[in-house]
């Protein structure tokens, strides 16, 4: 993080990173997120169910490790979760070097990974606006102290293809962050006029905490949108996951196995020795 985005990222709550993956990564995990999207939809509505602490209901795949609700119906979204185990191709984002380099200034304590989520959003659906300031818990919080940015969770989002704010956008109020005071306005992001649609590129990427006040736009196109989202907060911090929030993150052996010592330890409360 350079010193000109930690004062963006301090200021505003977000960063957006240029070319944060090549054009052949970006086509692979566009390959891998269609492989899933497929599979996930065919199994979605299937047993074996799990109904989160947070009321959704969702498919638990015993073939490719992950968890999914939702459907492709126009206005719906998909939500695959845990993605990491259904294919090797997304390996590519475990310990990604420069996004640690993003991490490890605004996380204070030997971050780990907490969320993995793809959402892939069909014509009509928009990303109901939460979070910023007041409306956060404290595992979101954000602060400054003596020794700099001090996060609790943070969000690295990866686009495998251009987003215009007409193909539903991600959306962010800047400096919402920093705010006590609750936003006078609802959760639909395209009603809320202070909210500002972050345009993207293939292989581009946005940091950000989740103190922020975020969503996402409408999307009012025929463009299926498709997202990689990454979380990251202190090693004692559990699964924010909807399907295993608070529990353990959900990682199979067969994937711990194809993962170096440092990419395990990303999913561990302690590390290996």
């Amino acid at each position: 993080m350079t010193e000109s985005e930690r004062y963006e990222f301090d200021r505003n709550g977000y960063v957006v990173i240029r070319n944060m993956l090549s054009s052949g990564q970006s086509t692979v995990l566009s390959d891998a997120i269609d492989q899933l999207e497929g599979h996930a939809l065919e199994h979605v509505a299937m047993p074996p169910r799990k109904r989160s602490a947070w009321g959704a209901e969702y498919h638990c795949s015993e073939e490719l490790g992950y968890h999914t609700q939702g459907s492709n119906r126009e206005g719906c979204t998909l939500m695959v979760e845990d993605f990491w185990n259904s294919d090797e191709a997304f390996d590519v984002l475990v310990n990604h070097s420069q996004t640690m380099e993003y991490v490890k200034a605004v996380i204070r304590e030997r971050p780990t990974i907490n969320n993995s989520e793809i959402r892939i959003r069909y014509r009509g659906n928009a990303s109901g606006t939460h979070g910023g300031g007041d409306e956060v818990s404290r595992k979101y919080r954000y602060r400054h102290i003596a020794s700099g940015i001090d996060c609790m969770m943070v969000r690295m989002i990866y686009f495998v293809h251009d987003v215009s704010n007409e193909q539903g956008a991600f959306c962010v109020v800047p400096a919402s962050h920093k705010t006590s005071i609750p936003a006078p306005y609802g959760p639909n992001p395209d009603e809320d006029p202070s909210m500002v649609g972050l345009e993207v590129k293939s292989g581009d990427a946005i940091f950000f905490t989740e103190n922020l006040r975020h969503g996402g736009f409408t999307n009012q196109s025929d463009q299926i949108r498709k997202t990689l989202h990454v979380g990251y907060g202190p090693h004692w911090m559990m699964s924010q996951n909807i399907a295993t929030m608070d529990e353990p993150q959900h990682i199979t052996a067969q994937t711990f196995d194809r993962y170096d010592e440092e990419q395990g330890n990303l999913f561990r409360a302690w590390p290996k020795n």
